[in-house]
């Protein structure tokens, strides 16, 4: 019984496999490939790129997106926690009220 039930999970994760690999490759062969100077020229908030664009990024966008990443985590740990409220011992409101805390705390240094 128990080999049978391995053998159903290892027919989906095949079969889950080759549907990936149809899905990931399957554009490449159906997209129309019209090459063209625009498309292979670098967007810049819809002007010509003043300068090379191999250079290094300011220091600002990563930031941005460490903020975003802070904000998005935050709201995914949060969720539970706003679900049960009304079920949660007094152990469970300090475990949230740390997590506020210390998130708060990475935003300010930030």
């Amino acid at each position: 019984m128990v080999f049978y039930d391995f053998l159903k999970l290892t027919f989906l994760f095949l079969f889950l496999g080759f549907l990936s690999i149809i899905i990931f490759f399957l554009p490449y062969f159906l997209a129309q490939k019209k090459i063209s100077k625009e498309k292979l020229s670098s967007y810049e908030c819809g002007f010509n790129p003043f300068s090379d664009t191999r250079n290094e990024f300011d220091v600002k966008f990563f930031l941005v997106g460490i903020l975003f990443m802070i904000f998005d985590l935050e709201l995914t740990f949060l969720f539970p926690f706003l679900v049960s409220i009304n079920k949660l011992d007094s152990l469970g409101l300090t475990t949230a009220y740390i997590f506020i805390l210390v998130l708060s705390v990475g935003f300010f240094y930030e």
